[in-house]
């Protein structure tokens, strides 16, 4: 693959994510999944824990954010190949010369880069209405997590959006993933709390790593030997997502190329 085709896939992205960006500043549905329901979470949690201190409340700032990444990544993203069927797209897309999995990935960074305006604003909000002092022990290690974890969730994107669009089946239980992945990924209390038996379940989710160092982070304990771990298992999960995708989206060109029914079902 020669410069000039590696410039062209890297525009498509891009401009994608400059299109999707701008479209879903203005849809309420999107608003309302990425801003004001990771806001009205941190809000009940406070409520619930105002009398802990700032530790918990930076706890629940990063756990709150983190449920507006994934719900963003959960209906945003792995809606992103279906809507374009919808809307009489996906014939364009995948007889595009450049593959689709570029289209899908700048879709993908727009709805987690958009995501961190929870995280935002619930740290904004819940420092000025329950009036605590926020303030995080690590700030190198968590943005430079914070970077990484979204890397890992555009991966994860492509995963979901192939399958719901392969398998229609899958995505009836869109609604349904939401918040198991909320309590095994430890977004708002650890997952020592939860039975034994469910920890390998938070395992083998890129989100419970990702959730693990940005918590430690934020009150100083993420020491060299639980970045490591953290980051490579991220690391080691992208490179899985990356891959699966890649014979995801060949089964759906192939069902759209090939078989024309793709947009049949």
């Amino acid at each position: 693959m020669n410069w000039k085709i590696i410039k062209s896939h890297l525009r498509v992205v891009f401009l994608t994510f400059e299109m999707t960006f701008r479209q879903n500043m203005v849809d309420s549905f999107i608003l309302f999944t990425i801003v004001v329901q990771p806001l009205l979470i941190a809000i009940l949690a406070m409520w619930m824990l105002r009398e802990r201190g700032g530790d918990y409340a930076i706890f629940v700032i990063v756990g709150s954010g983190m449920s507006g990444l994934w719900s963003s990544l959960l209906f945003v993203s792995g809606n992103s190949i279906t809507s374009e069927r919808w809307n009489g797209n996906l014939e364009g897309l995948v007889a595009s010369p450049t593959p689709i999995q570029f289209a899908v990935f700048g879709k993908a960074m727009a709805n987690v880069t958009q995501s961190l305006l929870s995280m935002i604003a619930s740290y904004s909000v819940v420092a000025v209405l329950f009036d605590v002092q926020l303030r995080m022990e690590q700030p190198l290690v968590f943005f430079s997590s914070l970077v990484l974890t979204m890397l890992t969730f555009m991966t994860f994107g492509l995963i979901i959006s192939s399958v719901f669009v392969i398998n229609p089946d899958v995505q009836r239980w869109q609604n349904g993933l939401e918040f198991p992945i909320f309590i095994l990924a430890g977004f708002l209390f650890p997952i020592s709390l939860l039975p034994g038996w469910t920890n390998p379940l938070s395992y083998i989710l890129a989100p419970y790593w990702a959730t693990r160092v940005l918590h430690a982070a934020t009150v100083g304990l993420a020491t060299s030997s639980e970045i490591i771990l953290t980051w490579s298992m991220m690391i080691l999960f992208g490179i899985l997502y990356i891959a699966l995708s890649g014979r995801m989206f060949k089964k759906m060109l192939y069902r759209a190329r090939v078989e024309a029914t793709l947009n049949m079902q």
